[in-house]
């Protein structure tokens, strides 16, 4: 679940995302100052919650994290306006540093790999389809989950590569709005002090 507010550009509005929405037609319903949105085959996939500010005071910008005390608040809100749906808290990380035990070609591409990326039995292992060049083995990696949302907004849900499943995407230094991030392709790799399985928090 991801929660994002930015009252300069989007108003006094706070955006839950519960779900992918795969591009699918969306309707819409408020009560309130609550809209929830669902896809046509009625999968939740967001909220809006509107003048959040007057019970939820918020100032960062972006992504935000949000306390277990502060999803009840927004439930009493979902209650208030009629809604019978809750959101459930989620405290775990969604970039974490990972490391690459296995990187294979893409048996259908001529520059993706697949990989499978350990996180030392802090999260269940994971494939991950890449395309930097610089993807091998034994690296260690900074790897945005099912979940995330990334500095530019893009958000991180399983999918597909020409066929093979990917959970997650292995993220450059560039994509990470790192300070001083080179502009050639690749991804990150990271030092061997990084402890793999350990939160990478974005500054």
């Amino acid at each position: 679940m991801i929660f994002a507010y930015n009252k300069a550009h989007v108003g006094d509005c706070l955006m839950v995302i519960c779900a992918n929405d795969k591009n699918m037609e969306q309707t819409v319903e408020r009560k309130g100052n609550v809209a929830q949105i669902k896809t046509v085959d009625g999968t939740i996939v967001g909220y809006n919650f509107f003048e959040v500010s007057t019970y939820l005071p918020l100032t960062a910008q972006g992504q935000v994290k949000l306390t277990q005390e502060q999803v009840d608040v927004l439930n009493e809100e979902l209650q208030k306006s009629g809604f019978e749906e809750r959101l459930t808290y989620d405290a775990s990380p969604k970039f974490m540093v990972g490391f690459v035990k296995e990187c294979v070609p893409h048996p259908d591409s001529d520059h993706l790999s697949i990989t499978q990326i350990d996180f030392d039995g802090k999260h269940e292992s994971l494939q991950i389809v890449c395309g930097a060049p610089n993807i091998r083995k034994n690296l260690k990696v900074v790897v945005a989950l099912p979940g995330a949302m990334m500095p530019d907004g893009m958000m991180i849900w399983p999918g597909e590569l020409r066929g093979e499943k990917s959970f997650g995407m292995i993220c450059s230094a560039r994509e990470l709005q790192l300070p001083n991030a080179p502009m050639k392709r690749g991804i990150l790799e990271l030092g061997p002090d990084a402890v793999v399985g350990s939160e990478f928090v974005l500054a």
